[in-house]
């Protein structure tokens, strides 16, 4: 019989051990460590404990994974405080900046803004972008993170443009598409793939629902201020 056709067997017949019980403390086989002989039932507790460090190691992932969600929403939580209490477009970007570098670590910082409207004085962030960096972030329906990004979007980072080596581009969208926040590293490791966009989704949502306060509506001309006066005193 083939080895494979013994372990079905085994499967098959739970009750084999039960009706030949002195085999299990017969049977001599080799220790897995060394060339030790050790009896089935020494066999089967070395299993347990290899499968019990197994899980171990799994349950502490996962408590470290927790730790770190539960470090990540008290920051989200200090950013979310900080942009409640400002009153300007200026203000919020500032406060954005201070808590993506210094409470989130993240390097590098660039943002640009279209499809609203501010008043006061024009920063950089509504610098002019062309249809593709527009195309590109309309076209985002999660954040993207990864080594590679649009050569005019990474000019947004100027002279340290060329020691960046990972990005995060998070979409900004109220009803429509308003932005691109774009974070820059020079770890290549710290915006990968594969990694999970959660946390990077909610903090678009949390900017663009903080920017999208400051988007001031045109108000209609004189004429049809008029108008709507007019009506109003017919009706």
């Amino acid at each position: 019989m083939k080895p494979e056709q013994v372990a079905q067997y085994l499967q098959e017949h739970p009750q084999f051990f039960n009706e030949y019980a002195d085999l299990l403390a017969d049977i001599q086989i080799s220790h897995p460590q060394d060339h030790k002989v050790i009896s089935l039932n020494e066999r089967q507790i070395i299993s347990l404990r290899e499968r019990n460090h197994v899980l171990q190691d799994k349950l502490l992932e996962l408590i470290s994974f927790g730790e770190e969600n539960d470090a990540i929403s008290e920051k989200m939580h200090r950013l979310v405080i900080a942009l409640l209490s400002v009153s300007t477009l200026d203000e919020l970007l500032t406060a954005l900046y201070f808590s993506l570098k210094e409470d989130f670590v993240v390097p590098l910082v660039a943002l640009r803004l279209w499809n609203i409207s501010v008043s006061g004085e024009r920063n950089i962030e509504f610098s002019s972008v062309s249809e593709d960096v527009r195309t590109i972030a309309e076209s985002l329906a999660q954040p993207y993170c990864g080594n590679h990004i649009a050569a005019e979007i990474k000019q947004w980072f100027g002279d340290s443009a060329e020691h960046l080596n990972s990005f995060a581009m998070i979409p900004l969208n109220s009803t429509q598409t308003i932005g691109l926040l774009v974070l820059g590293s020079p770890d290549v490791e710290r915006f990968y793939p594969e990694m999970g966009t959660l946390h990077l989704k909610r903090l678009g949502e949390l900017v663009s629902t903080g920017i999208a306060r400051y988007d001031q509506i045109e108000a209609p001309s004189d004429g049809k201020q008029q108008n709507s006066v007019n009506n109003e005193q017919q009706s």
